[in-house]
């Protein structure tokens, strides 16, 4: 229900237009301008700059002010107490899961990990200096061959089955993506390592050594996973919901939000960042001030 109303007065309109308005747990309030459809009118807002297009429990962002939520858990308190697949529960369903809920949600990741073989030959067909987010929008597109029946959208274990099938199946294509790239063999997942520690092992060791998992970056990457698990309604989130809204298959929906978050606006930004520290280079620190110049510039 409306907290209040605002008031939109229009040249050549006789009466003034009522438009609800509500108020978010956190945020500024909102205009609720459906209704200025009847009157003949559309709002122009350019970027959504001001513009919300959906009512979301699930994250909240004030970067101005360093803070991040997830369903309203501080993230620092996550990073200290939790770990990744927990809080892919969280984000899923709402709550902190119990121990039952989340041995049960944790093993069903841990066993869809693995991808149909003949995703291998998918590979084939990319240059082996192909970019991994181009990569990425064809394999994970086309994971949709592979899930198509039995999957009915208007349902909920269909959905929670299409997003433990995602949450599993990324960190292998990501690490086939690599390896492909560097043209060292794929390696399957394990199933006795934790989340972070299995996207490690896939993407750096190979047959020839024995690989040990450092457990200072397997807990580092964790909390980058964390860190990422959701950014509010962005540019990949608006994109693969309005994918979604035609009714198409989950894992096209999620090609097209990795071609959006390949873009330099968005997650690409990450690519430059690293691209500017192999610029800098490890010991040319009179560099650094020339590239925070360039960027206050």
């Amino acid at each position: 229900m409306a907290d209040r109303k605002a008031t939109l007065t229009v040249d050549g309109l006789d009466k003034p237009i009522e438009l609800p308005m509500y108020s978010g747990t956190l945020g500024p309030d909102v205009i609720d301008v459906r209704g200025l459809g009847a009157e003949g009118l559309f709002t122009y807002d350019p970027g959504f700059m001001a513009t919300s297009s959906c009512q979301s429990a699930i994250t909240y962002i004030d970067g101005g002010k360093g803070v991040l939520l997830h369903r309203g858990y501080p993230i620092d308190q996550l990073a200290k107490e939790s770990n990744f697949v927990e809080v892919c529960y969280t984000l899923l369903f709402g709550e902190l899961p119990n121990d039952e809920q989340y041995a049960d949600f944790e093993s069903r990741i841990r066993n869809h990990t693995m991808v149909h073989d003949q995703i291998n030959n998918f590979f084939k067909g990319f240059r082996r200096d192909a970019h991994p987010m181009s990569i990425l929008c064809g394999v994970v597109g086309g994971l949709a061959a592979f899930y198509h029946d039995h999957m009915d959208i208007t349902q909920e274990e269909d959905r929670v089955i299409s997003a433990i099938r995602l949450i599993a199946k990324m960190p292998t294509l990501a690490a086939m993506s690599h390896k492909y790239n560097v043209g060292q063999p794929f390696n399957y997942p394990r199933n006795d390592l934790s989340y972070a520690e299995n996207f490690l092992y896939m993407m750096f060791s190979n047959p020839c050594e024995e690989y040990k998992i450092n457990p200072v970056y397997a807990k580092a990457m964790d909390r980058i996973f964390m860190l990422h698990a959701d950014h509010e309604q962005n540019a990949s989130t608006s994109t693969v919901r309005l994918a979604g809204s035609t009714g198409a298959n989950p894992f096209a929906c999620i090609s097209a939000g990795i071609a959006a978050l390949w873009g330099p606006a968005h997650g690409g930004a990450n690519e430059a960042v690293l691209a500017m520290l192999d610029e800098i280079g490890e010991d040319s620190e009179e560099n650094i001030q020339r590239f925070v110049d360039k960027a206050k510039g």
